[in-house]
This record gives C-alpha cells, sequence and structure tokens, in this order.
C-alpha cells in the first residue's frame, strides 16, 4: 500500500487518506449524535480521560463528550465568542476554557460542528481521573438540564501504584451506582458478554495505535506525535473505542504510517510531506486550537518533528502496557481509569518524559503550558529542569491556551521556539548548557 495524499487546493491543507478518513467518522458521529432524540436514542455525557465507551454502549446510549465540542469550536474558530458569553454570565477569566465555550455554545443554541442542534443529555456520566475541573463543569451541566449525574470517582494514584483496593472500590461503584443508573436512564439490561465484546475490539485497536506512536521512534519519523497525533488519538479517546469501525480506522492508519517509514518519509503536514527533520522533541501538555495550523507550522517549518508526547496519554497510556481486558470486564475499567495521563503523579510524569526523550532519542523537551488548564499546568517548571537534570538534553517553556484565541501570542511563541531550536544547537555542538 502506498501513502496515500489527498492533495487540496492552494488556499487549503492537504490530507492523508487517514485523516480524510478520521474526519469522516467524527462528521458521522456527529450526524448520530445531533440526530438522536428523532431516532429514539439517548445520550450520556462524559468526558475524555476515564471515558468508560464500552460500557456506555452496552445501553445503546450516544457518546456526547463536551471537551471535544470545545475543540471542535476551537478548531472552528468559533470558541472565543463563546468564552466572551460565559464571561458575560460571570464566569472568570481563570475558568478553563472548554467550559467557557461549552457554557457559551450552549447558551447561544448549542449548535454542533454540523450545524445542528446538540441534544440535551439525559445522563451525566463524571468518571473522575484528577481534573478537579471536570467536577465543578458537570454541576454546572447538572444544574442547566436536571438529568441524572453518575459520578465515578477515580482515586488518584499519589503514591504512583495501582493497589488492589483502588480497583475494588471502583468495581463496587460499577456495580452499585453506574451500572443501576445506567440501566434506569436507558431502560436496556446490562450485558457483561457484551461488555467483553466491545472489550476485545478494544484491545485489537489499542495494539494498532501503540505500534503507530512508537513509530516516532523512526527517523525520520513518519508521524508527528503531537499534532498528528490529535488525529490519531481522536477515535480511540472518544466515541469509537470498541467499535468496529476504530479497529477497521487504525489498521488502515498503521499500514499507512508503515509505508512511511519503508519509504523513509517523515510527517505530512497541512502544507504537504514534510521536508529534512532536524530536530525531534517530545511535548508537555495540550495544544493551541484556535491557531492550530499556524501553531503546527512554526515547527514543521524549522524541520521540528514531535515525535512524542504526554497530550497523545490523556485518554490512556495504552504504551505503557494497559490494554482493555474481556476477561476481567469491569477491573479492566477500574484500571483503564486509574492509568490515564490526569490520574498520575509528578514523579510518574516525569518518568514517562524521561523515558520518551530517551527511547526516542528527542533532542529535549519543549513544554507548552495551558493558561487556564490547571490539571497539566501545574508543576511543569519542576517537571522541566528534573527532565533537563536527568536526561542532559535542553528544555524550554511556552504558553498559550486551549481554545481562547486571546492568548495565543504568534510572535511570541515563535520567538521562544527559535530560541529553543538555537538552545538545541548549541547542546549538540558541545558549546552550551541546557537552560
Amino acid at each position: 500500500m502506498r501513502p496515500s495524499i489527498v492533495k487540496a487546493q492552494p488556499a487549503d491543507v492537504e490530507k492523508d487518506a487517514s485523516m480524510i478518513k478520521q474526519k469522516e467518522m467524527m462528521a458521522k458521529h456527529y450526524n448520530r449524535l445531533t440526530d438522536a432524540k428523532e431516532n429514539g436514542e439517548k445520550v450520556a455525557s462524559t468526558f475524555v480521560p476515564g471515558n468508560l465507551n464500552e460500557l456506555i454502549m452496552c445501553f445503546d446510549l450516544v457518546n456526547n463528550l463536551p471537551e471535544v465540542n470545545a475543540i471542535q469550536s476551537g478548531l472552528r474558530k468559533q470558541s472565543g465568542a463563546y468564552i466572551m458569553e460565559a464571561e458575560r454570565a460571570g464566569h472568570s477569566e481563570d475558568v478553563c476554557t472548554y467550559v467557557k465555550s461549552d457554557l457559551g455554545m450552549m447558551a447561544k443554541g448549542n449548535i454542533g460542528p454540523n450545524g445542528k442542534k446538540l441534544p440535551d443529555p439525559d445522563v451525566l456520566l463524571l468518571s473522575y481521573t484528577g481534573c478537579f475541573t471536570f467536577l465543578k463543569w458537570f454541576e454546572l451541566l447538572r444544574e442547566q438540564y436536571k438529568c441524572p449525574t453518575i459520578f465515578l470517582q477515580t482515586p488518584y494514584m499519589a503514591d504512583g501504584k495501582v493497589t488492589p483496593n483502588m480497583v475494588q472500590y471502583m468495581v463496587k461503584q460499577l456495580k452499585e451506582d453506574v451500572i443501576p443508573t445506567l440501566e434506569q436512564v436507558s431502560g436496556v439490561k446490562f450485558d457483561i458478554d457484551r461488555l467483553r465484546e466491545y472489550l476485545a475490539k478494544s484491545a485489537k485497536a489499542e495494539d494498532d495505535l501503540v505500534h503507530i506512536l512508537q513509530s516516532g521512534k523512526n527517523k525520520p519519523s513518519p508521524i508527528d506525535a503531537y499534532f498528528g497525533g490529535i488525529y490519531y488519538i481522536g477515535p480511540i479517546f472518544g466515541a469509537f473505542r470498541g467499535t468496529d469501525d476504530a479497529i477497521d480506522y487504525y489498521r488502515f492508519l498503521r499500514e499507512e504510517v508503515d509505508q512511511r517509514v519503508l519509504q523513509g518519509l517523515g510527517p505530512v503536514t497541512p502544507d504537504g510531506p514534510m521536508a529534512e527533520e532536524k530536530y525531534r522533541l517530545v511535548v508537555e501538555g495540550p495544544p493551541n486550537y484556535t491557531n492550530f495550523r499556524q501553531f503546527w507550522k512554526m515547527f514543521y517549518e524549522e524541520g521540528a518533528t514531535v515525535v512524542a508526547s504526554s497530550y497523545t496519554k490523556v485518554g490512556g497510556t495504552y504504551d505503557y502496557g494497559f490494554r482493555h481486558d474481556p476477561d476481567r470486564p469491569l477491573e479492566t475499567l477500574a484500571e483503564y481509569c486509574l492509568g490515564v495521563y490526569t490520574n498520575r503523579n509528578l514523579p510518574m510524569r516525569i518518568d514517562m518524559l524521561c523515558d520518551y526523550i530517551n527511547e526516542y532519542e528527542a533532542d529535549g523537551l519543549l513544554i507548552n503550558s495551558i493558561k487556564s488548564c490547571n490539571s497539566f499546568s501545574a508543576g511543569q517548571l519542576l517537571i522541566m529542569r528534573e527532565v533537563e537534570k536527568r536526561t542532559g538534553k535542553p528544555a524550554a517553556f511556552i504558553e498559550t491556551d486551549l481554545v481562547d484565541p486571546r492568548y495565543f501570542s504568534a510572535a511570541n511563541v515563535k520567538n521562544r521556539l527559535e530560541s529553543y531550536f538555537q538552545m538545541v544547537e548549541q547542546k549538540r555542538s558541545g558549546s552550551g548548557a541546557a537552560a
């Protein structure tokens, strides 16, 4: 199979075939979501970290992800107006901009990316995995929609390990609270064999995802594991994990990536295949979505490829060995939630970033500190200094925001990146020290 690139108009972007396939999948899901009430389907709103999509499907519920809706608004340059609307309603400038984008979108008609109104949820399922904002966000949504709310408490990995008691605590919640409430809301009786079937499909797709992400160890890397990685993780972190569509997509993507490796090609960028790979980076923190293409362009124009990132583990740390296990259906759901990146303590995050720098032979670490995301940003300076000390590789710090265009300064980001690449060059030549 030859890697397929769809040639766009000069003012547009170039997309490889897997990106087209992924966008078609997402469009199909949004059409199902906005048509749910008309088709007699009920809707569960939940979040990406700790997303229990396999369990949700057991009750014939359609999965709605508020933070993905905010990302879509950011990519479409709509989030700025939504955020201002939320701030006019009294929400602070310091509140997560995903939240404000979502609340502002609701106030302006709750129109999804396909131009249709998103349905009111029938149930809110909060699988709490380390981000306190999610808890407050769903409190606001509960006030708005007056629907049942399920809270699945995930113990924080403060000591850096998962214990049997932690798993048992979560399984008890699943049996006594989560599953009975979903049965009541949906009118569908829980079938554990149906769950096992979905979990087996998840594991198959997860194998291919890990292969794809680990292809970044090649030189040149055939993927960008941060900007391109956003497209790669979309289906498995959202409404497609546990489905045949996910299996087909990740098999297709794996073949595409493997072919680029065979041909010695780098990733496909919005302006076409990347030229020479000059810098190999590991990136910590989410990207900016309101200026996503401009942000990415600052990297690939300098020949910088992100070979590994922490953000692509926010919905599951599969490259550390976790797979959904159909033989332990409820336990594996608990272990999945426990292991996501936002539920890992700072030493675990530091270990992960150091491992990536060493295993992927990266030139250093770049942190994108997000103004309104405390879950990621807290402790990042400590992370940066510790990673520098342990790897001997230079690190740098830039600042943007998730979906608030007011906090993206292109000139500032570009200047810092250029300074960082100079630092990398000095480190290579032995004439400079890590910052």
